[in-house]
């Protein structure tokens, strides 16, 4: 296993035994509407609570199968923090959709929120890898998500599956999804300021005639004979059609070059 998923799988273990140890801890730990604003710590604790030892098995199960990959993938910092916002976003959801029209009763404890988070994770990156269900039938991640998402949804709607948490799996879903969109676009701002950077600074609206006396002004004999030679074509296309006829791309060149006389 990688550093998290053991730290992880050790701390659940660890909190399980305590649970088994100190009973009153859990009233300490688990998520409850009523108590949220009291106990605020409660939305990331609550993860580290399970119900028995089935309970805690598949979450850590589905943890050691889904989770080293994925942490070799983001790296440890980031896919601690996925779990963690895939369970707190799971936690939520559970009181926005489940906790609260039932007058704020109830307790929410368990990993699934973090593990499908992870699960989500690893579909996200490897789409196509197939899922073996019980070691037999191969069903590819993307679709494994697609139908949890459907049964989560609809057992969550009908309330059928009593005890089970639907709603937060699919706010684990819905956190690890928005946490990999987020960090997809901060990994690709440098690359979208460098484009914009590389972009000819010309006006954005400007009349046909401006950009013809710009264009007009570019050095030929400073250009390498292919982009003269160029140079040479559109500008006569220009003087034979007019500056509509010419193409984004023979605009773009024009504008890459009279953008240096600035």
């Amino acid at each position: 296993m990688t550093p998290w998923v053991l730290r992880l799988v050790i701390a659940n273990v660890g909190v399980y035994f305590l649970q088994t140890m100190l009973p009153g801890i859990e009233q300490l730990l688990e998520l409850q509407a009523v108590g949220l604003v009291y106990r605020p710590w409660t939305l990331v604790t609550y993860m580290f609570l399970h119900a028995n030892l089935s309970h805690i098995f598949w979450n850590m199960l589905g943890l050691y199968f889904f989770g080293p990959i994925l942490e070799a993938r983001l790296g440890g910092p980031r896919f601690l923090r996925l779990f963690l916002i895939s369970g707190a976003v799971g936690g939520l959801c559970w009181l926005i959709f489940t906790a609260l029209p039932l007058g704020g009763i109830g307790a929410l404890i368990g990993a699934s929120g973090g593990v499908f988070g992870v699960q989500l994770g690893f579909a996200y990156f490897w789409p196509r890898q197939p899922i073996y269900i019980w070691g037999i039938v191969p069903i590819e991640a993307r679709w494994l998500v697609v139908i949890m998402t459907a049964i989560s949804l609809f057992s969550g709607i009908t309330g059928s599956g009593g005890g089970v948490a639907h709603f937060a799996h699919l706010g684990g879903f819905l956190g690890g999804f928005l946490y990999l969109r987020w960090l997809e676009g901060k990994q690709q701002a440098p690359l979208r300021e460098w484009q914009s950077a590389a972009r000819p600074a010309v006006p954005r609206r400007e009349a046909p005639t401006r950009s013809l006396e710009r264009w007009q002004k570019i050095k030929r004999d400073d250009l390498h004979e292919v982009n003269r030679a160029e140079l040479d074509r559109i500008l006569d296309k220009i003087g034979g059609s007019g500056i509509a006829s010419l193409s984004q791309a023979e605009r773009d060149f024009l504008d890459r070059f009279s953008s240096r006389l600035q």
